[in-house]
Formats: C-alpha cells, sequence, structure tokens
C-alpha cells in the first residue's frame, strides 16, 4: 500500500496540475535522476558510456521527438532520419561559419532548420494521411540524402559529405570527454523532456490527441487541423533535429549522409511502437529496447552457444541477433501492441491496490 496517494490533498490549483501529482512519483523521478546525474558517471566505464549510455540518450530524445509527431497527432513519418540529418548539417555550417559560436546556439539553430524541413514535408498531411502520408515523409529522407551529396555548399565542399568537428565547449567547459559527453547529452535529454510533458498536457497537445483520434470531429468542434498538424510537425522535428546534432556533434564526431539513412527513420519508428506511442516515458523504454538489447545479445550469444561447444563466427553471431532481435519484436507487439509503457502504467495500477485482488 506504499503507492497509494490517500491523503495527499491539493491546495492549490498549480498543486494539482503538477507533472508528477503524486509524492510517490516523485520521489522515484528525483531518485532517477540523482542516480543519473551521481551514481552512474562514478560507476561506468568508458566503453558503456560511448557504446550504451550516450547514444540511449540521444535516441531516447529523438524517439521523444517522434512520438511527439506519430503517438500524440497520429502523423506516420518515415523521414525522421532525415530530420536528423538536417538538425545535424545545420548546426554543423552555422558551427563553422560563425566564428566562436557556442554550442548550444549551434544545436538549437540546426533543430530550427530541421522545424523548417518538417514543415515543408508536412504539408503532405493536410491532404493524405496513413500509409500515404508515410510515403510523402519518405521522400523527405531520400531527398536530403541527395542534398548532402550533392550541394557541395552544405558540406563545407566535402566531395563526400563527410565533415568532422571538434573543440566542444559549453560555458568555456570542454566537451571532449565520454563522461562530459554523457552529462551534456543527459542535461539536454531532461529539459528536452520536461519542455515536451508540459507541451502535451496544454491546450497544444489536447489539440493533437483530438486530431489523432478524428479529424474530422476535432474540426467540428473548432481545432484547425492545418495548424494543429503542423506545428506538430515543427515540434517534432525541431526535437529529432537537436537529437540529429548530438548525434553528429557528440557521439560521431565525424559522419557523413549514409549516418542517416533510412535504417534510422526505422529504428526510431520501432522505437515509439516498441515504448508505447503516446507516452513521454515510452521513448525511453523504446530506446532502452533498441540501443541496449542488440548489445546484450552480441555479448550472451556467443556464451550460450559456447556452453553447447558451438563456435559461431561474427558473420553468424550478425544474422542470429538479428533474427532473435526481430522475433521478440513481432512476438512482443503481439502480446503488448500497446508498448512497454503500458505494461509500466498497468504496474502502478496494481501498485495502488496492492496487496488486495487487482
Amino acid at each position: 500500500m506504499f503507492y497509494r496517494e490517500n491523503g495527499q490533498f491539493k491546495t492549490s490549483y498549480a498543486a494539482d496540475q503538477q507533472i508528477f501529482p503524486i509524492r510517490q512519483d516523485r520521489v522515484v523521478i528525483g531518485l532517477v535522476l540523482a542516480l543519473a546525474f551521481f551514481v552512474v558517471p562514478s560507476l561506468a566505464s568508458d566503453y558503456i558510456f560511448r557504446a550504451i549510455l550516450t547514444p540511449f540518450l540521444i535516441m531516447a530524445l529523438a524517439a521523444l521527438g517522434v512520438n511527439v509527431l506519430v503517438g500524440y497527432c497520429g502523423q506516420i513519418s518515415l523521414g525522421s532520419g532525415a530530420f536528423m540529418a538536417v538538425g545535424a548539417y545545420g548546426a554543423y555550417n552555422f558551427f563553422v561559419r560563425i566564428p566562436d559560436l557556442p554550442l548550444i546556439p549551434a544545436l538549437i539553430l540546426g533543430g530550427l532548420c530541421a522545424t523548417v524541413f518538417g514543415i515543408l514535408f508536412g504539408l503532405p498531411s493536410l491532404r493524405v494521411k496513413g500509409l500515404y502520408l508515410a510515403v510523402a515523409t519518405l521522400a523527405a529522407q531520400f531527398f536530403s540524402d541527395w542534398m548532402f551529396l550533392r550541394i557541395k555548399w552544405l558540406t563545407n565542399d566535402s566531395s563526400s559529405g563527410s565533415v568532422s568537428v571538434s573543440a566542444l565547449q559549453v560555458f568555456g567547459l570542454p566537451i571532449d570527454s565520454a563522461q562530459s559527453k554523457y552529462w551534456f547529452c543527459l542535461c539536454v535529454l531532461v529539459v528536452m523532456a520536461l519542455l515536451a510533458k508540459n507541451l502535451v498536457r496544454g491546450a497544444i497537445g489536447r489539440e493533437w490527441m483530438a486530431i489523432r483520434d478524428m479529424d474530422v470531429a476535432a474540426a467540428v468542434i473548432g481545432i484547425r487541423p492545418m495548424y494543429a498538424k503542423l506545428s506538430a510537425f515543427a515540434v517534432s522535428s525541431f526535437i529529432i533535429g537537436v537529437a540529429g546534432a548530438l548525434w553528429a556533434f557528440v557521439h560521431l564526431s565525424a559522419w557523413e549522409p549514409a549516418a542517416f539513412s533510412v535504417d534510422m527513420s526505422f529504428r526510431l519508428l520501432f522505437m515509439v511502437i516498441i515504448g508505447g506511442l503516446g507516452s513521454i516515458m515510452g521513448a525511453f523504454f523504446g530506446a532502452g529496447f533498441i540501443v541496449v538489447l542488440p548489445i546484450v545479445l552480441n555479448q550472451l550469444l556467443p556464451w550460450l552457444f559456447g556452453l553447447f561447444g558451438v563456435e559461431i563466427s561474427t558473420a553468424g553471431l550478425s544474422h542470429a541477433e538479428l533474427m532473435i532481435f526481430g522475433g521478440l519484436i513481432v512476438w512482443f507487439l503481439i502480446v503488448e501492441p500497446h508498448g512497454l509503457a503500458k505494461l509500466w502504467s498497468t504496474a502502478k495500477q496494481k501498485l495502488r491496490v496492492w496487496p488486495f485482488p487487482y
């Protein structure tokens, strides 16, 4: 009975409208943040930072942006990789062409470039939806690949589209170690998640959800579909663009257009589907599933085959990893189509009545 909110009285509207109205949730979130900011950096190795933690944080941010569009507004998009690429190359151009431009304004400007790009390719959503919209947004992926390979000015006259950045600093502090990169990405993710959570709880978020549930009924009650859909594309593209800039600047340091291929778009879509559509927490669950599970399988499979005296090659390990990973995704979507966030919500609901029958 430790999760019940009995006796937690609200005496003001501000208290009633808190992001986490239950005291136990606030305590848990505070402990998680303390663990992430102070405990994890003191225990994790450089490999854990570079291979798991930093990619997880950036992918969670990108999945958060995709969830705004797909989960809350119901607009299917397969152009997320293109929005990440525009954010990365946009931030790069501002960073190298404006002398002494700080990193944070460069990331924001890259996100704004992705916003304009997302609105442009979000215009078909005013006329089509469903699979037709998915195909229309997929065109953004092919257009961005062509743009960054053929327009040399966007890549600072690089013949292959490969660019690199170095000497990153934030408020005079260098962002060069694995630990500092982790802290910076964590701070950006926390700020963006709080802003997104407040946004989806407000009037704009309710408009998005109304459009998602039934756009005709939403238009009848006075919601403007054009404003709601394009604002969802704008907010989503901005968040994804910032994530793309972080992926390029902080995680890769040197990249080319292939780093943001259509595979990235599918990975992000799988993240929000597995994590849970229309849930901020689902972005974190989905990113953890997609980022961490392949690494776990890569370490676990050789050990399992070794128990039976079978030596597996690198190619066989890669194929087995893909088959198991794909099978788990299909199995999970059949067992729990609403994602990991639904399981989390169900567990919390059971805790409310524990130890009594549910």
